[in-house]
Order: structure tokens, then sequence, then C-alpha cells
């Protein structure tokens, strides 16, 4: 059954909490109502231990078509530093830091914030009708959402600027090419990908928590004091139940039953 939020959804597949954009008529054009409704629903997704993967998707023919300006304007002048730094990376922090494995489910048009939400994603999946863009430089703005800082990590500095200052769409197919994303499917076969992926995390040790936040902070560790995050991970882990269970089952020869504990 589903939990309904000011226009975003929270549907379930087994450990998986699906979370849909659902302003399908405007492509899921991100507003301050909508942001308020995802953070409710990741609010009642993290207080449910049933859940230990989450999908992130957009109801209708786009996954994210970046702000919604129309109703930012209706309150008034924009002020975008503002909407930023009140509403959406708020959100970009609750993703990063989540307790469970984020794949992304991306099923049409990722612009804008909503290209910088789909690059969020521990793994990105992409219809194959999908496209991104850094559309910011036709209304007269520069990238935000963290993309300056995830795309040349991603694929690399000459890129990164290429999708910015030309603001041009890239395919799913050339996005998969470059690295940016995980994989490419047919769009009838979009969901049942991710959610057998997502499924799969939702199998994982408490671990993977764990792993997530190490990649999320490398790229401003020095070597050093990655290893010595590394150390204070691995310390955790070990302490787990997920461990115990991990070694029995090798023993065993059988697949571990973790229960993200």
């Amino acid at each position: 059954m589903a939990q309904s939020f000011d226009h975003v959804l929270v549907t379930q597949q087994g450990g998986v909490a699906i979370l849909t954009l659902n302003q399908p008529e405007i492509l899921n054009a991100v507003s301050a109502a909508m942001m308020r409704g995802a953070m409710a629903a990741l609010d009642f997704i993290e207080s449910e231990a049933k859940y230990r993967a989450l999908i992130f998707t957009g109801a209708g023919k786009g996954f994210c078509a970046g702000a919604n300006l129309t109703a930012a304007q209706a309150s008034g002048p924009i002020d975008a530093g503002a909407m930023l730094e009140q509403v959406f990376h708020p959100f970009l922090r609750r993703l990063r830091d989540s307790r469970m494995p984020v794949v992304m489910a991306v099923n049409g048009p990722a612009v804008g914030i909503g290209m910088s939400f789909a690059l969020s994603g521990d793994l990105v999946v992409a219809a194959r009708s999908a496209f991104f863009q850094q559309g910011f430089s036709k209304i007269g703005l520069v990238p935000d959402g963290g993309s300056t800082w995830l795309l040349p990590r991603l694929i690399g500095l000459a890129r990164a600027r290429e999708l910015a200052l030309l603001a041009e769409k890239l395919s799913a197919e050339k996005a998969l090419e470059w690295g940016l994303i995980n994989a490419v499917t047919d769009d009838d076969q979009l969901m049942a990908q991710a959610v057998a992926l997502a499924q799969k995390l939702a199998e994982g040790p408490s671990a993977l928590a764990l792993t997530r936040k190490l990649f999320w902070d490398s790229p401003q560790n020095s070597y050093e004091q990655q290893l010595a995050e590394e150390q204070a991970a691995q310390a955790k882990a070990s302490q787990s139940a997920d461990f115990r269970e991990g070694l029995v089952a090798f023993h065993e020869k059988r697949p571990p039953r973790f229960t993200g504990k």
C-alpha cells in the first residue's frame, strides 16, 4: 500500500522502499512543497527497519525536470541561493547520509537539480529514452546540487565542463559509455532491473552503509586519512552480527543470511 506525502509516494517491494516523485504533469519539477514531501518520505523510510535499500524514481515520463521555477516565482523574486540552502541541500545530504544503499531509476529527463539527484545514487540505472542535462546556462545560472563536485570525479574535468558550459542533452547510452551511470535498459524493464538490484542490496550486510560512507568521504581525504577511516569502519563491521553470520556461512559453504545488524 502506498504512503502519500506532498507530491511524493512511497511503495514497497520486499525490503526495498521506492520513493517516487509524483507530479508527472510537469515532469516532476521540484518545488519546496515536493522537497518537504520527499524529506517526510525519507523520515518514514528511515524509521522502518524493514527497509534495507531505497529506489528513487519519478512518476510518468520524467525523472525530474529540475527546479519548479514557476512555483518559486509565485512567492516573489527568486533567490536561487536561498532555495539551495533551505530546500535542496538538506535533501541531498539526507541521500548522502542514508543508512541504506540508494538505486536511482532514471525513467526520463534528469535535468538541472534532477541530474544532481540522479548522480547521488550508489547505483544508477536509466531507461533507454532517458537523458541527462546540465541546463543551468540556458537560463543564466550556474551548475548546482553538487554537480560541479560530482561530475569531474565521475567523468573527468573536460567532459564535466562540456556538459555544464554547452548544456546539451546527454543520452543514457552515452552516459553509460562515459561511466556516469551503471546500466541502461529498455523503458519497460527499468523498474524490474532497479528492483532486482535494490533487492540484492537489501539482502546485503550492515557493512554496506559503512562502505557507501567510505566512498562518499574518499575524494576529500588523503591516502592516510582514508586508511584511518577504513580501519575505523572495519573495526565496526567486524563487531556486527552480519560478520559473524558471514564467517559461519563461509565455513558451512552456504550463502550468508544477513539481517542488516
